[in-house]
């Protein structure tokens, strides 16, 4: 979506958004960096977007993500949680289960970001399903596509499927997790897939030595 695309409401909304950014951020960041991460990331979810009216809002809170990945990569310290980058294809299946995980096990000492090479509309329903069988709500995240700062804040970044389509920056750590895709499978394959990529985060929480949340 173009600039002159965004409604007036979507306009005035924002605007609002921008001003709690800038006060979240404008001791750090410059305000017009500000203001350009939340248009692009107002551009970046529209082609996806299936209700615009909530679109300022996922935007804002894309890009409060980003700013705090920028954030973090311009301010990196050896004290800092490791994060993790979950990647695959969609960002609605299997890379939302494996942050729904990280989150759920690590908590405050360590920190989840999650995107797609090409974000579909929605979460899959059947991967909220099974994921609430395990009493992790994973509703509140939406699909949205990678970008630089979070790949730069990033310590560790884990591809499933997405192929060459993952970036790949200098100095970072690569780890590729080859499981099927749960995009239109029943609950019981799903329900195996949830299951090996628990195991697997809790491996990889474990080799950064982060003690899970039980």
């Amino acid at each position: 979506m173009s600039h002159a695309l965004v409604t007036i409401d979507q306009e005035t909304a924002l605007h609002s958004a921008s001003a709690r950014l800038a006060a979240e951020f404008g001791d750090r960041i410059d305000i017009s960096t500000i203001e350009n991460l939340l248009r692009s990331s107002h551009e970046k979810l529209a082609s996806t977007a299936t209700v615009p009216n909530y679109l300022p809002l996922l935007a804002e809170k894309f890009a409060r993500q980003r700013l705090r990945a920028l954030d973090r990569a311009d301010s990196r310290s050896e004290n800092d949680a490791p994060a993790v980058l979950f990647l695959c294809v969609q960002n609605a299946g299997r890379s939302q289960m494996a942050l729904g995980f990280l989150q759920h096990y690590a908590g405050e000492n360590a920190i989840g970001w999650s995107g797609g090479s090409a974000p579909g509309g929605s979460i899959d329903p059947v991967a909220v399903e099974v994921m609430a069988e395990k009493g992790i709500d994973i509703t509140g995240e939406y699909p949205k596509p990678w970008t630089d700062e979070v790949v730069r804040a990033s310590d560790v970044v884990v591809s499933m499927g997405c192929g060459d389509a993952c970036p790949v920056l200098p100095g970072k750590r690569y780890v590729d997790w080859d499981l099927a895709d749960p995009a239109g499978q029943d609950a019981t394959i799903v329900r195996s897939i949830r299951d090996d990529i628990e195991q697997r985060v809790l491996g990889l929480l474990g080799e950064l030595g982060v003690s899970p949340q039980r």
